[in-house]
């Protein structure tokens, strides 16, 4: 078993073909067949169901792609940091932002860091925390903003700033002359929320777990754009980050009755290695000044 098999069915596994997998490798489809089939011969294992065009792994091929994954990722580490140890740092950084950091806390840091470190590339990439969170520990990332409620063990996070949840309405909505508004009040009107594996979400299913309450959604929408307008013409009401809702005046934002902090976090693979120009970044965010302080007027 050789690293070239591996890449070879890792590809096959990524992209579901044989064909899709040689395309992608620049090679003939033949040599990737021939290749595979060496390992089955070698292991004593098949490791793919073949269905015409398509395959699909067997449970003994489960089972080494768990292996493949961290083999090559190991690999990789090694090699960057053997080039850095040369000075030859890559300079790129891939972070995940959820929707809400990226559009009201991230772009006057992104601006400043690249301002301090022009050679250094950005790569953001916007999503849900689960769809970051599994970006992250394949390796389709380097960095991701993760709510601290919800880090798993792979990965390490240092906590990057604490924001309060708040419940929005509309000025003309009866709750907007309240002071609070308690979990069960909130439940109680239609909502407005992010689609199913965003941090939004899991804070307000968690919610509802708690007092037993089944929420009654009326739109669902990862634009904030979109919730706000819906909220200001009386359709529904949602919680966000304060963040999000500074210098709107059509907009009355409460606190819940007991109030629903959130820490906020920088997150990488706990096994991987940090480059230089990640270790930079992650460095800057940790020593940022408030964003506030960074814009520009």
């Amino acid at each position: 078993m050789d690293l070239k098999q591996l890449r070879y069915f890792h590809e096959i596994v990524r992209l579901g073909s044989f064909t899709r997998a040689a395309e992608a490798l620049h090679i003939a489809q033949p040599a990737i067949s021939v290749a595979i089939r060496k390992l089955e011969a070698e292991l004593e294992l098949q490791l793919f169901q073949r269905h015409d065009r398509k395959v699909s792994l067997t449970a003994e091929g489960e089972r080494l792609w768990l292996h493949t994954q961290r083999i090559l990722q190991a690999v990789d580490d090694a090699r960057l940091e053997m080039q850095e140890l040369k000075g030859l740092s890559k300079g790129e950084v891939r972070v995940g932002i959820p929707g809400m950091m990226g559009s009201y806390y991230f772009p006057p840091i992104l601006m400043a860091f690249r301002h301090r470190y022009p050679h250094i590339s950005l790569q953001v990439i916007e999503g849900g925390t689960w769809q970051l969170q599994q970006m992250l520990e394949t390796a389709q990332l380097d960095l991701a903003v993760i709510v601290q409620d919800f880090l798993p063990e792979e990965l390490e996070a240092r906590v990057l700033v604490r924001e309060e949840m708040r419940v929005v309405v509309g000025r003309e909505h009866p709750l907007a002359q309240q002071t609070a508004v308690s979990i069960e009040d909130f439940f109680k009107e239609e909502l407005v929320l992010f689609r199913n594996g965003y941090f939004h979400r899991k804070i307000v299913d968690r919610l509802s777990a708690e007092v037993g309450i089944k929420p009654v959604i009326g739109f669902e929408t990862n634009l904030i754009p979109l919730i706000k307008s819906i909220i200001k013409q009386g359709f529904g009401i949602s919680t966000l980050l304060a963040m999000a809702l500074e210098n709107d005046p059509e907009l009355v934002d409460l606190p819940f009755a007991e109030p629903v902090w959130l820490d906020l976090c920088i997150a990488w693979r706990r096994d991987g290695y940090l480059s230089r120009a990640n270790q930079a970044f992650v460095d800057f965010l940790l020593e940022k000044p408030e964003p506030s302080a960074l814009r520009v007027n």
